[in-house]
């Protein structure tokens, strides 16, 4: 009996295999596989296969490593331009402040300057003050003014009571004293009494003038009170 062909293949036959071509979607567009991947390669393009979506894409990775890369250097860039930003200021205010401890030290030093020289000025006036009051009061008290102007005539206050002596002896400090027999007169007994005009014309009752007059003898005669003290004493009777 012979063998029974049917006309039409089975109902529930397996489906064509594709002939190698890239499967079409409906509207003629490819269908990308999820594991395949388009890579930029030098000289043309290749499809590359990955495993999974999950695992990075190089492009990707690149592209975030080199933004990383420049997120750091601006990181960098930036730290040192703050670090530098507050080392100029640092150094701007250390020079501020010398500078600043110079002025005030420059301007102590010139209150204090300015300080000694009124000081002085005072002391000065005062001692004028004092000077013009002793020899206003010269009469009353002829040794306070000789103190004072010994210093005038080269003479240390070491020589105050060789002459303090020596003239207690000629006149007792009396500035109208007149000797009797010899016409000497004044504080130092100046003989003639009109020598003491050279100094002044006011001989006869000033005490200062006498002074004066006697000072200066004693530094041309003698050089000093203790020499014309010690002349003085080794004469008899006394005169210098």
């Amino acid at each position: 009996m012979a063998r029974y062909t049917p006309r039409h293949a089975p109902r529930h036959a397996a489906p064509r295999r594709s002939t190698g071509r890239s499967a079409l979607s409906a509207v003629g567009k490819p269908v990308v596989s999820t594991g395949l991947v388009a890579a930029a390669v030098m000289g043309g393009m290749a499809l590359v296969p990955l495993d999974d979506r999950a695992n990075a894409d190089p492009l990707t990775l690149a592209i975030d490593a080199a933004t990383t890369t420049t997120s750091l250097e601006e990181s960098r860039t930036a730290s040192q331009d703050d670090v530098r930003v507050a080392t100029d200021r640092s150094a701007t205010n250390d020079q501020r402040a010398v500078l600043a401890a110079k002025a005030d030290s420059a301007a102590r030093a010139q209150a204090a300057a300015l300080a000694k020289v009124r000081q002085q000025q005072a002391e000065r006036a005062a001692r004028a003050a004092e000077r013009t009051r002793i020899f206003s009061n010269a009469q009353d008290d002829p040794k306070a003014a000789a103190q004072i102007l010994l210093p005038e005539y080269g003479f240390s206050q070491g020589q105050w009571p060789c002459l303090e002596q020596l003239w207690t002896g000629e006149s007792d400090w009396r500035w109208w004293v007149a000797n009797s027999s010899s016409g000497a007169y004044g504080i130092p007994q100046s003989l003639p009494a009109s020598k003491m005009a050279t100094v002044g014309a006011d001989w006869r009752t000033n005490p200062v003038t006498q002074i004066r007059w006697g000072l200066d003898y004693i530094k041309r005669s003698y050089g000093s009170p203790c020499n014309a003290l010690d002349m003085w004493n080794s004469r008899s009777p006394h005169w210098y």
